[in-house]
């Protein structure tokens, strides 16, 4: 079995900062890409920010020259560190990894429990 675990959310003010990580363990051959998504009430789970196993990264408009992404494959962790946080970064943040098992010839994408951050005043 597969788990990612998340943690390092909270509230914050407006122009705070955070910093989520998210840890995956259990039978696990490679890990390819991780990233973290988010969704809002209401609304779409979108895309936040992605790495690949190189360090390649990709950001959503929204959270660019705000947001950093980083991995530790040694740990198998993905990190995001958030700056100069808005009210519409409230949002439940999932991390994301397509992981393959030991038992597998293919990748699956697995997914954190979600953890809450919450930007308000």
């Amino acid at each position: 079995q597969v788990q990612l675990v998340e943690s390092g959310g909270g509230l914050v003010q407006p122009g705070g900062s955070l910093r989520l990580s998210c840890a995956a363990s259990g039978d696990i051959f490679s890990i390819d890409t991780m990233g973290w998504y988010r969704q809002a009430p209401g609304k779409q789970r979108e895309l936040v920010a992605t790495i690949t196993s190189r360090g390649i990264t990709n950001y959503a408009d929204s959270v660019k020259g705000r947001f950093t992404i980083s991995r530790d494959n040694a740990k198998n962790t993905v990190y995001l560190l958030m700056n100069s946080l808005k009210p519409e970064d409230t949002a439940v943040y999932y991390c994301n990894a397509d992981i393959r098992q030991v038992i597998h010839i293919y990748t699956l994408p697995y997914w954190g429990q979600g953890t809450q951050v919450t930007v308000s005043s």
